[in-house]
């Protein structure tokens, strides 16, 4: 886990090797290409990309005509101009008629860091999983997030895909993962408690169930890489294995992944549980690591949440 790739590189690198295996594959950006890493796909097929400019409307519109017209779509841009300003086109033009359209968003969660709290997406998450339809990912490195849209590409729909802006570190093995679309990963076992993580959180609870170990506390791990739809039996299994459940998340505790942990779990088997997440505030500018301690998303308060609840 020494090297540290930004998820939204990985997408850049996966649509590229997409393109080469599939002609009907299009890519759309907002003006940002540089950004969401889109560019190298225009730099080798420029007759398959399109600039929309900064009309993020536009941009998912354009991208429901094409994939009805029988286009595999990607359509990019950061994550508070995808699921927050284009919210509408997404919900009606492409989730209605299900539409086989990426909506890849980049610059997720407050992890974006200087931009401050205008361009950090919390919501996002939540906005997308409620709309019918949607198959919402989240994954946790550069390996997961290639998987992630390989998957995405194969899948005929509908996909809200979560990608970061700062780089973060590697955990899998390019080879050794098996990801597959609704199945939450479990990268450590553990008896006393379950913590599942989401995104760049997943790092946060591997180095937590470290910290852990060395106070006699055997916590398992899991990756919950799809948000929706969520693994239901390997969160009912944690929680009956292991009887309590802390979620991680770069996101609001409210509709996130917290929210549909919790949604399970008062369903299937009540289990004790507690959210590490952003308090329902908005973010501020700042080096992302600096805001993670200050938004109170860290491995520190993951032991912090885990150690209340066993007690």
């Amino acid at each position: 886990m020494s090297d540290k790739i930004a998820t939204r590189q990985a997408y850049g690198e996966a649509l590229v090797s997409l393109g080469e295996k599939n002609p009907d594959i299009v890519v759309l950006d907002a003006d940002l290409s540089k950004s969401t890493m889109t560019a190298s796909f225009a730099k080798k097929f420029s007759d398959r990309f399109f600039n929309m400019g900064i009309a993020e409307q536009n941009l998912f519109g354009t991208a429901a005509g094409l994939a009805a017209a029988g286009k595999t779509v990607f359509a990019s841009t950061f994550a508070m101009f995808a699921a927050g300003r284009a919210f509408e086109i997404i919900r009606n033009a492409i989730c209605y008629p299900v539409l086989n359209v990426k909506v890849c968003a980049t610059h997720a969660g407050i992890t974006v860091g200087e931009d401050g709290g205008s361009h950090q997406a919390i919501e996002d998450i939540a906005l997308m999983r409620a709309i019918p339809n949607m198959i919402v990912l989240n994954p946790s490195d550069a390996v997961s997030a290639k998987k992630a849209v390989y998957a995405a590409a194969e899948y005929k729909g509908p996909v809200y895909v979560r990608l970061g802006r700062v780089a973060v570190p590697v955990i899998y093995e390019d080879d050794s993962l098996n990801y597959e679309i609704g199945k939450g990963i479990c990268i450590k076992e553990g008896s006393d408690v379950t913590i599942i993580a989401t995104g760049v959180m997943v790092h946060e609870a591997l180095t937590a169930a470290k910290t852990l170990e060395e106070t006699g506390i055997n916590a398992r791990v899991i990756d919950m890489h799809t948000i929706k739809p969520i693994d239901e039996d390997i969160i009912i299994k944690a929680a009956s294995e292991t009887g309590a459940i802390v979620t991680a998340e770069e996101h609001n505790i409210i509709g996130g992944l917290g929210s549909a942990v919790a949604e399970v779990l008062a369903k299937n088997y009540p289990a004790k549980m507690k959210m590490v997440g952003i308090l329902d505030t908005f973010g501020e500018s700042g080096k992302p690591d600096e805001l993670m301690k200050k938004y109170l998303i860290t491995a520190e308060e993951i032991v912090k949440a885990v150690n209340e609840i066993i007690k």
